[in-house]
């Protein structure tokens, strides 16, 4: 084959092969050995084209696959946080809970007492108020009354006095009212 035609067919310009085939002065075993090294070339150039899209498609697929991957790692990092999030607000939730509860006792126990005080009060004023000779305390219960007694010293000197166990102390710790879910 001439130098020139292997230079159009290098250069992809096929559109002048007809034009130089029939200019040439070859015979037809020449002519078919032009058209097989032609048909040759072709197939390189195709091999040549899908190795290089497949190489393409590949590098896409491996760019795609990477950035899923890096979206796991991220996806992770972040249920892992949310995790660690719900953990210390679940264990905040359950300490809130835990005083919420000893505050209620306290509360109710403190209630107990201001109305226990309040019956008291009411029931000294109601002795206070009328003109009987032992201030609206009846002898029977063991009260004994003058009118210059003041309320702390009926209560101490009567141990069976029910009152006087509204004086003591009731201890609540935050440990006793723990909750387990």
């Amino acid at each position: 084959m001439s130098p020139v035609v292997s230079e159009i067919l290098r250069s992809g310009l096929f559109f002048f092969f007809p034009l130089l085939m029939a200019s040439s002065s070859g015979n037809s075993m020449s002519n078919s050995g032009s058209e097989e090294d032609l048909h040759n070339q072709r197939k390189r150039k195709r091999m040549e084209s899908n190795r290089e899209s497949a190489r393409r498609s590949r590098m896409r697929k491996q760019k795609h696959l990477d950035e899923l991957m890096a979206q796991v790692t991220q996806l992770v990092k972040d249920n892992n946080q949310i995790l660690t999030t719900i953990n210390f607000t679940t264990q905040h939730y359950i300490n809130m809970e835990a005083e919420n509860s000893v505050l209620r006792a306290q509360m109710m126990e403190l209630s107990q007492r201001l109305e226990s005080l309040n019956e008291i009060l009411r029931y000294l004023n109601s002795g206070t108020n009328s003109n009987n000779s032992n201030d609206g305390f009846e002898t029977s219960e063991g009260f004994e009354t003058t009118s210059d007694e003041s309320f702390t010293t009926i209560i101490s000197n009567h141990n069976n006095n029910p009152f006087v166990i509204m004086n003591q102390p009731i201890m609540a710790s935050s440990d006793m009212m723990m909750f387990q879910y």
